[in-house]
């Protein structure tokens, strides 16, 4: 069985735990042989007249004492098997997370979340599946199918049973052709699972888009038609799934007729007695569940195959961006130069020609259009995409000679989209370290002037965000990832257009507690209001790709440019609105 042989690398970590639960099992298998083979004795002993108080008696201590050995090992074979099958869903999970937190945006381009999820738990839940259930029922078929046909043949008739399983191998073939058919259907239903987990992510993480666009009722019976063909899906699943138990009794039946006509003869020649009919008709009716167990074996089998093929394939899957052999040990801040002469999303050119410096301790102000580049060029200095020609060096040294974590942590990065958790403010703030103090996290939020707005709110630092921030401002939320940046005290500081949602006022406030805060320290930032960057140590103009001006505030309004034309027509918006708030 290939789902086994790729899964050997678990079985053979966890094969202690696993030989406990097997040893276990198959003494329940054994003593299960006691009811039955009791049974027949007092049969017959009741048919002979032979049947003492003394044989009665001991023949229910033996059933007594079977059934509470069997009922301690049912037991230990369940905390076993069971429990040890719950850890390779443990060390799965770890392995896709932390595959996940390695792959460069590339991957979360091609892959949706909802699909993600759906590797991450209905994948493993049919993986963890076979490693319990599937693995109990190998042994149980295995085992009791061979202890109780061994007994049949050795102590009651070798001509019964072997007529008895004539139906045997044609049961066998029917299961396997019907596994084929359970296989692709239920590949088919992961897949369709996997896309309704997209649909309902996407849906309600866009709910408020949806409702202001009076879009309701188009996406629910969108999401209706997803609901269907996965319900379908799943139900052609269920069909071939639901198959396996009637064909496996239609054989079984097919047994108990064959062991009637021929155990009835068998009787009439004085070669079987009545005890030893009932004891084998009991062993018979004891060789359903091993033949189920091998049906139920089979289709769970395919499901941890269909499913593994998953979880392999998304593992197989490399990072764009990987780190040298043999990385710097040290990382320090120092000068950042920027040499680019070439970089594009995979065909379509997006940077060219970017060749400027900062000396460390310098702030850096990149302006322009939208789609000019500008959260591209972050991207590459933080190592979620790597130039394809020229490079960007830290200290004298390419970036990508450092470390991954080392060069990340010298960093501390304020996204366009700010991503809070569904926590508190306090454990927002302090995501980076949650063992920070009090003071850091109130001297953080005051950097970024969100502390008032904090101390006004019922519950302070206790208050809960909701998802993704939904229950503050835009401009709270943006503050409130600066503060999460800056309580990192980092040594390069990347804010990409992160004031756009903050009035002037609170932009100057925060803008000044940076200059005063952050001396000797790089900072980055990429603006649409100038105002952001008019402090800046050197201000570069992008456009298309590549750098159109470059200066301080007060030469490229000399130079009359696409800065200076920008700038003026700011400050008329600017004053205009100051106007109107005075009136």
């Amino acid at each position: 069985m290939s789902i086994m042989k790729r899964l050997s690398w678990f079985f053979k970590l966890e094969w202690r735990r696993y030989a406990i639960g097997i040893v276990a099992l198959s003494l329940v298998s054994v003593l299960n042989l006691v009811p039955a083979k009791m049974m027949g004795e007092v049969v017959d002993r009741i048919a002979n007249r032979s049947l003492t108080q003394t044989q009665f008696i001991m023949n229910l201590i033996a059933l007594v004492v079977s059934a509470f050995l069997m009922y301690g090992l049912r037991f230990i074979w369940r905390q076993f098997i069971f429990g040890t099958s719950q850890l390779l869903g443990k060390i799965l999970r770890s392995q896709l997370f932390a595959h996940f937190t390695k792959m460069s945006p590339t991957f979360y381009q091609k892959y949706r979340t909802g699909d993600l999820m759906a590797h991450a738990t209905n994948d493993i839940n049919a993986l963890t599946m076979f490693a319990g259930a599937g693995i109990m029922s190998a042994v149980d078929a295995s085992v009791a199918a061979l202890v109780t046909l061994s007994t049949m043949l050795l102590t009651l008739s070798w001509q019964l049973t072997l007529i008895a399983v004539i139906p045997l191998p044609l049961m066998a073939f029917a299961t396997n052709r019907l596994g084929r058919k359970n296989h692709e259907s239920f590949r088919e239903a992961q897949v369709a699972f996997s896309e309704l987990n997209n649909r309902v992510q996407e849906s309600v993480a866009g709910m408020h888009v949806t409702k202001s666009f009076g879009y309701a009722e188009a996406e629910i019976s969108d999401f209706a038609q997803t609901n269907e063909s996965v319900f379908q899906k799943n139900m052609t699943a269920m069909k071939y799934n639901s198959l396996f138990q009637p064909l496996i009794l239609v054989f079984i039946g097919s047994c108990y007729v064959l062991t009637l006509v021929v155990g009835g003869h068998l009787i009439s020649q004085g070669q079987l007695s009545i005890g030893g009919l009932v004891t084998f008709m009991t062993y018979l009716d004891m060789l359903v569940w091993p033949l189920m167990a091998a049906g139920f074996l089979f289709n769970v089998a395919q499901r941890g195959s269909v499913s593994y093929d998953r979880i392999e394939f998304l593992l197989a899957e490399q990072s764009d961006v990987v780190e040298v052999e043999s990385p710097l040990s040290e990382i320090q801040n120092g000068k950042l130069e920027f040499n680019i002469q070439h970089f594009a999303y995979e065909d379509n050119p997006t940077l060219r020609d970017i060749h400027f410096a900062i000396e460390e301790g310098a702030t850096l102000g990149i302006v322009g259009q939208t789609g000019s580049g500008k959260t591209t060029l972050l991207s590459l200095l933080l190592r979620e995409y790597d130039v394809n020609e020229g490079s960007i060096t830290l200290n004298g040294h390419n970036i990508r000679h450092y470390r991954l974590a080392d060069l990340r942590s010298l960093i501390g990065y304020v996204p366009q989209e700010q991503i809070l958790f569904a926590t508190t403010i306090r454990e927002n703030v302090r995501f980076v370290n949650p063992e920070l103090s009090e003071e850091r996290v109130v001297e953080a939020t005051k950097m970024s002037g969100i502390f008032e707005d904090i101390m006004e709110m019922a519950s302070g630092f206790d208050t809960i965000v909701g998802e993704r921030g939904v229950s503050l401002s835009g401009g709270q939320k943006q503050r409130l990832a600066i503060s999460r940046a800056l309580i990192m005290e980092p040594e390069i500081l990347i804010m990409d257009d992160s004031l756009s949602a903050v009035d002037a006022k609170t932009e100057d406030h925060i803008i000044a507690n940076l200059k005063a805060g952050r001396k000797g320290k790089t900072t980055l930032i990429t603006a649409h209001r100038l105002s952001a960057v008019v402090h800046a140590d050197l201000i570069i103009v992008m456009q298309n790709g590549t750098i159109i001006e470059r200066g301080t505030h007060e030469e490229l309004l000399q130079q009359k440019g696409w800065y200076y034309d920008t700038y003026q027509l700011q400050q008329l918006e600017a004053g205009l609105e100051a106007e109107r708030d005075g009136k």
